[in-house]
């Protein structure tokens, strides 16, 4: 009797305190409530009792949490107290350790990319070498997770990793001072040529505008005149992060006419916010085309539809994921956290980017953004889109022109990503791009550092990946019993080259160097050069 007390006495005290930390008790009645806490302590406390194996209370819990939120909508979640830390860690977009990325390679660590400023990278770890011990302990076989505890820590504390360099023979040992690192929002800003300059946001988190305000000094001071904004492939984030990016780009309108970036509804009107731009920024009139994609998701598309209701830029791409839910974290006792959909958030011109989920699960729900069948080419009036007799709700820009409503945004050219071969998937998933040019830049390509050094440009121009390197590469690949389809080889030419000697100068520059090559081979990108022309015009900008 003891035992179930205290099992009943426990759980309803921890339920009470979820829904207390929520601020949600007062919606329902209080008897109500209780009989619900009541219904479900019973429960756990039976099976805790009775059933034929030992159970773990806490598990079970968790799994009727998870369980409570699945009923709501994909998007509210629950992370358990491990995973929290990490999420967190994202949206600050910061922690704290030496700064470094990296994979375990047959059994050792293998550096990927000191992380630029971090005290790593400031030590002289560079790309490529091998960590064989931590604190003069081997660390030989480690998993991710043990190499995470033993490298990350508190700011201003020290470790002492030995690391392996090819072409060195004796073992290297750097004592590293722990130091606050940043998590990049942005993962890559340059010009593409004279003229138009390159912004790749990966997520929105609490240093976005910061660094997207420096990207663009940066790019501004090197001639900018027009911009590529890339948000293909991000998720989203916080939510104010992405109202600031548009208000860099968007005038605050007139006291009859305000410019909204976006707003929300909700249940509760606490929970209803309107967002409008602010007049002052010296890139308001700045041609500008926003990449898209079906991975492009939540305040991404706030971005982007603000943007195109406006009638400020030219979205280029593919449909958006099409998420327009707003979620608000709530930390529990036991450092878990739930996040909570507490309101919807809508364009400028009033569309609900949120798909219907109703009836779904949450493969299926998922599988649908990426499996639309667009229509390339010129999209301004969404004709592509409209269907007969469809329900799909039809809004209007600012300058009259037609944008459909029923989930995502859908780009004014559509442009479709070019579909990988069997053999660049097979190449992508074994990693082998990465794995040659390691083996590559130990050998032949050694001296390619100190050549190249902080002299970017030069390598673009210059460097060329060779008939002999290409051999090499395949007999490598055919060593790993890749069977390789003769017509896919030679059709994936161009980007084999681009992709090897993007890795190489990865190596060599950072991931800026990576992103530098690659974008010749991409064909959104390559289209959105084109279309300025057409961005320029609907944003009225002489």
């Amino acid at each position: 009797m003891k035992k179930r007390f205290s099992l009943v006495t426990i759980t309803i005290i921890v339920v009470i305190s979820i829904i207390a930390g929520m601020g949600i008790n007062q919606l329902i009645s209080a008897d109500n409530m209780y009989l619900q806490i009541k219904k479900f302590s019973d429960v756990l406390s039976i099976t805790e009792k009775a059933y034929v194996e030992d159970v773990d209370t806490g598990k079970l819990t968790d799994a009727a949490i998870v369980g409570l939120l699945n009923t709501l909508d994909p998007h509210s979640i629950y992370i358990p107290p491990k995973q929290n830390e990490t999420v967190m860690e994202q949206f600050r977009g910061k922690f704290e350790g030496v700064g470094i990325s990296f994979r375990i390679l047959n059994d050792t660590i293998t550096v990927i990319e000191p992380i630029g400023g971090g005290p790593s990278a400031r030590m002289g770890v560079i790309s490529n070498d091998r960590i064989v011990k931590i604190n003069d302990s081997t660390c030989i076989k480690w998993a991710n997770d043990q190499v995470m505890r033993h490298l990350r820590g508190p700011k201003g504390t020290k470790v002492k990793i030995s690391i392996v360099r090819p072409g060195v023979k004796e073992i290297l040992d750097f004592v590293i001072i722990r130091d606050e690192i940043s998590l990049k929002s942005i993962e890559a800003s340059f010009m593409l040529d004279k003229e138009v300059g390159y912004i790749l946001v990966n997520q929105f988190k609490e240093t976005t505008l910061a660094e997207m305000s420096k990207a663009l000094q940066k790019l501004h001071e090197s001639g900018m005149k027009r911009l590529i904004l890339d948000l293909r492939n991000n998720g989203g984030g916080i939510m104010n992060e992405a109202v600031d990016m548009v208000d860099l780009f968007l005038d605050g309108g007139t006291s009859e006419n305000p410019h909204k970036i976006v707003y929300t509804k909700a249940r509760r009107s606490e929970f209803e916010e309107t967002y409008i731009a602010r007049t002052g920024h010296q890139y308001e009139k700045l041609p500008l085309i926003v990449l898209i994609n079906h991975a492009s998701a939540s305040a991404s598309e706030i971005v982007a539809g603000a943007i195109q209701d406006w009638d400020r830029g030219l979205i280029v791409g593919e449909t958006s994921f099409g998420k327009g839910l707003v979620q608000r974290p709530y930390t529990l006792q036991d450092g878990s956290a739930i996040r909570l959909t507490i309101a919807r958030y809508y364009t400028p011109s009033g569309r609900l980017i949120q798909r219907s989920y109703e009836g779904k699960d949450k493969d299926e729900y998922q599988l649908e953004a990426l499996q639309r069948d667009e229509q390339e080419g010129e999209n301004l009036d969404h004709k592509n889109d409209a269907k007969p007799d469809s329900t799909i709700p039809i809004f209007k820009t600012n300058s009259g022109r037609t944008v459909l409503g029923g989930g995502g945004i859908t780009p004014d050219y559509v442009v479709k990503s070019e579909k990988a071969t069997g053999l660049i998937l097979t190449l992508f998933r074994k990693n082998l791009f990465y794995d040659y040019v390691k083996i590559y830049m130990e050998g032949q390509g050694f001296s390619l550092r100190e050549k190249y050094k902080n002299r970017y440009e030069d390598f673009k121009l210059k460097y060329v990946i060779t008939e002999d390197f290409l051999n090499e590469f395949r007999k490598f690949i055919e060593n790993k019993e890749i069977k390789i389809d003769e017509k896919e080889y030679v059709s994936d030419m161009n980007f084999l080259k681009a992709r090897l000697k993007a890795d190489i100068s990865q190596m060599i520059f950072g991931i800026e160097g990576y992103w530098g090559i690659i974008v010749d081979v991409d064909n959104q990108v390559q289209k959105a050069l084109t279309l300025f022309p057409e961005a320029e015009k609907i944003a009225k900008i002489e």
